[in-house]
């Protein structure tokens, strides 16, 4: 079971013990139900007496304590309830249809519906708001901001004649007592007219609700402030067919009788929100089909909806076909008791494998009753018929063997970006997706799970909360998803922006206007890639090799890398595993410094608001993450091999621990190279250690011309200290210092004293010194310093000629004493006689 959920709140529990010590309770369960949930968390629900008088409670889950508010001194079927913040003023709501009101209903004028204002601190007066033959849902506001209380109290009655308006109320204290002001006529002023379904948000105080047009409804939202009263803040047009026939509300509280009794809605609508900037209409409605269900979600941010049709594994007339809606904060869960879970990634809705679609024992979610599920709020489950609250999460231990048991790669590619999205709420869930990265390196055929998992991993941690970088920063390594989930259909369809009515918007508004402002003006390629950036690091690596590159700008990037190096430092006091950062790689430190540049300039032609010392964290921030993820997977599998954190000797054969590890490595170095990602300075050094212990010649000098092992200056000069000169040794450095770069070739070979690298360093000798003279002219005859006297005029010529050089100042191996033209003619002469046999 995916989805754990945890009973916040359950009335047997919780208001149970409380009730069987007041005498004022009758032992009928049926009787306790819950009326409402306010937004400090509050419950308010009602219970009958013995003498069928009807009683409101109030549970406060801060304190676990239960209070009674009031008392009806009759059977009263009540139908809406709400306190406000200071708990000074209850508004109620109920039918009078017992039988002795029936009665009176046929004698005489009696209204079907009234809705009373009451003083509770203490009981006092009662007001008389609505006498009418339509229900009415009341609604108190609180204020979103913690701080003084409102300086009155507000209150919406929702009628079901279709309109909305909201009630001022002003109290004052008088005589230890609150008392409503001015109990004549209290202010008043409509908020919605001629709406057909409604819904109101308790966490952010938001009442949207639908108005029909002459070509489709529109979805309005207002925004209650705290000072500012309400406005009219959004405005989408809905491609969805609504009956106009009765009003539909969503949670305006629960009217347990009303709803018990009545057939399941022939349509569900519910609108969810997210603290990212994401709004979503869910949308279902009764099937036409027994064999299939069809539900929708448009994702209003992002300017289209997705409709999924589901082919039913059964067709059980018992079971269950109305589909909720649950909202989990960065997912929307569709639910269908008995027969399937989808869970739909909001912010990335693009492509279906980020949205797991579970059937069976994963799809079961225990504790629930099938046809009462309310999504309140974020989060948050109300089962009303059981009277329990939930708190809801997805369950990370069942997310991981899902993950472990799963054979197809759209399943753990859904399943590695949720795990991801959790891991800010488990410390040791990394290193469990790490493990499963490790052991599932083969299976997985359309994506790379290193690649995924390393820029996902980089996506939440540097945007969890941001409405900005979330745009701007890639979140997957693909760019199309070709495959399909057998038994469901998805249409895709581009839909109306939503219209933002108010400018200059904070919080949720401002994030959301964000997200509009990328669909309408945003370029083809918003996400950085790292195209350009592969283009430019080979340009500069070729540049560097020649010589030719810019000083000015290498000496920034080199720079840019040294903060990176730097920041990373901070981060981590303990000593790791892994040998890395124990040596300087110049090509990955130039890599490092043009990702942070290049990244640089692409946030700042989108984010020209930031100033220039939080970019330049924000970038330096990136590639350190990029290179701890690296860091932490190598420290995995240094833990998992339990491999030694100090350098191999080369004087020994790898172990099978070992050839697994630089098995693993090799697949690091692919999925580095395939997205243009640094690696760690010393990270090739060690892959090339392992190589050389772990593979066959012919296998090791494959893979260096091949390019998947490279030649550190590090690792060969340990080689070349550690293997004496046994044949086999000598084949093996021999193979190796034909491929070394001239730069480092010609460090290596001063500490290879053999016929070979002598010729070599000879030969480099007579190069440079050759290149060094350019075109100067001998101004003095050429002194004979001869040490062997041979009748050979070429190498004397050669030799003089060098000589005379060198008393000029342009030896290039001035630190190397025994390189000169004495060397350079013994090892001509050496090098003739092997040629001759001599």
């Amino acid at each position: 079971m995916l989805l754990q959920l945890d009973a916040a709140f359950d009335l047997q529990r919780d208001v149970g013990p409380w009730l069987a010590a007041q005498d004022t309770f009758e032992e009928t369960s049926s009787t306790l139900y819950i009326l409402n949930v306010e937004r400090s968390g509050k419950i308010i629900y009602t219970w009958k007496g013995h003498l069928r008088n009807t009683y409101i409670g109030l549970y406060d889950p801060q304190t676990r304590q239960n209070e009674h508010l009031y008392t009806f001194e009759r059977d009263l079927h009540i139908i809406s309830c709400s306190v406000n913040n200071e708990r000074t003023l209850l508004a109620v709501s109920f039918l009078q249809m017992t039988k002795e009101d029936k009665i009176n209903q046929l004698l005489q004028s009696v209204s079907k519906c009234l809705t009373l204002l009451i003083e509770i601190h203490p009981v006092n007066y009662v007001k008389v708001l609505k006498a009418v033959d339509s229900c009415i849902r009341v609604q108190f506001l609180y204020p979103v901001e913690s701080g003084n209380p409102f300086p009155e109290s507000h209150l919406l009655l929702i009628s079901e004649d279709r309109y909305i308006e909201q009630f001022h109320i002003h109290v004052v204290t008088e005589e230890h007592k609150v008392v409503i002001q001015n109990t004549g006529q209290l202010p008043r002023e409509r908020v919605a007219d001629d709406l057909i379904w409604a819904q109101w948000d308790m966490t952010e105080q938001r009442l949207f609700y639908i108005v029909p047009k002459e070509s489709r409804n529109t979805l309005k939202c207002v925004q209650f402030y705290r000072d500012e009263n309400f406005k009219l803040i959004l405005e989408a047009p809905l491609d969805i067919s609504l009956s106009d026939m009765e009003l539909k509300l969503v949670n305006f509280g629960y009217d347990y009788y009303q709803d018990t009794e009545m057939a399941p809605e022939t349509v569900n609508l519910q609108v969810f929100t997210s603290k990212t900037g994401s709004l979503c209409v869910c949308y279902s409605r009764a099937p036409d089909i027994p064999e299939e269900v069809t539900y929708s979600i448009s994702f209003l941010h992002k300017g289209y909806s997705k409709t999924f049709t589901v082919a039913l594994e059964r067709t059980d007339s018992l079971q269950v076909k109305e589909v909720a809606f649950l909202n989990l904060e960065y997912y929307v869960a569709a639910y269908l008791p008995g027969h399937f879970l989808h869970l739909l990634n909001i912010q990335h809705p693009d492509l279906m494998c980020y949205s797991l679609f579970l059937t069976g024992e994963d799809a079961s979610i225990e504790l629930l009753h099938d046809t009462s599920i309310q999504s309140i709020c974020k989060l948050t489950l109300l089962d009303c018929c059981s009277g329990r609250l939930f708190t809801v999460k997805i369950n990370e231990d069942s997310l991981m063997r899902f993950m472990w048991n799963s054979k197809l790669d759209r399943d753990r590619l859904a399943a590695l970006h949720c795990a991801l999205v959790h891991l800010g709420s488990a410390a040791d869930l990394e290193d469990q997706i790490i493990q499963w990265i490790l052991e599932n390196l083969s299976p997985c055929h359309t994506f790379d799970p290193i690649q995924e998992f390393i820029i996902a991993s980089l996506y939440w941690r540097m945007c969890p909360e941001s409405s900005q970088l979330d745009k701007l920063l890639p979140y997957t390594s693909l760019l199309y998803w070709n495959g399909v989930v057998p038994g469901i259909a998805c249409t895709t369809d581009i839909i109306s922006l939503p219209i933002l009515k108010v400018q200059n918007c904070k919080g949720f508004w401002e994030k959301l206007n964000l997200y509009l402002e990328n669909v309408k003006y945003a370029e083809p390629q918003l996400h950085y890639n790292n195209n350009v950036l592969r283009r430019e690091w080979y340009k500069l690596l070729s540049e560097e090799r020649e010589g030719r590159g810019a000083p000015t700008y290498l000496k920034n990037i080199f720079e840019n890398a040294r903060k990176v190096l730097s920041n990373l430092d901070t981060w981590s006091m303990e000593e790791r595993l892994v040998p890395f950062f124990q040596e300087e790689d110049c090509q990955q430190q130039l890599l490092m410094g043009l990702m942070v540049a290049q990244l640089k300039d692409h946030l700042m032609r989108h984010l020209q608001h930031v100033g220039k010392k939080k970019m330049d964290q924000i970038v330096v921030d990136y590639v350190s993450n990029l290179l701890d993820l690296m860091c932490r997977m190598m420290e995995a599998v240094w833990r998992k091999y339990n491999l030694h954190p100090c350098i191999f000797s080369f004087d020994k054969r790898g172990s099978t621990a070992e050839f697994a590890v630089f098995h693993i490595m090799s697949r690091i170095l692919e999925a580095a190279n395939g997205l243009c990602m640094p690696l760690p300075p010393g990270f090739h050094s060690l892959h090339l250690g392992l190589g050389v212990r772990c593979l066959p010649l012919h296998t090791l000098l494959h893979y260096i011309d091949n390019g998947v092992l490279h030649l550190t200056e590090t690792c060969v000069r340990k080689l070349f200290k550690d293997l004496d000169n046994t044949e086999k040794n000598e084949k093996l450095k021999f193979s190796i210092v034909t491929r070394l770069p001239e730069a480092i070739g010609q460090k290596i070979c001063q500490l290879w004293n053999h016929p070979v690298t002598s010729n070599f360093i000879a030969r480099n000798y007579v190069k440079l010194l050759l290149e060094k003279l350019g075109t100067r002219q001998r101004g003095r005859p050429i002194p004979d310093r001869m040490s062997i006297h041979v009748e050979f005029l070429p190498l004397n010529y050669l030799a003089s000629m060098l000589a005379e050089i060198e008393d000029q100042g342009l030896n290039p191996f001035k630190e190397q004493d025994h390189v000169n033209a004495k060397f350079v003619e013994e090892m001509a002469l050496k090098h003739t006689a092997m040629l001759l046999g001599l």
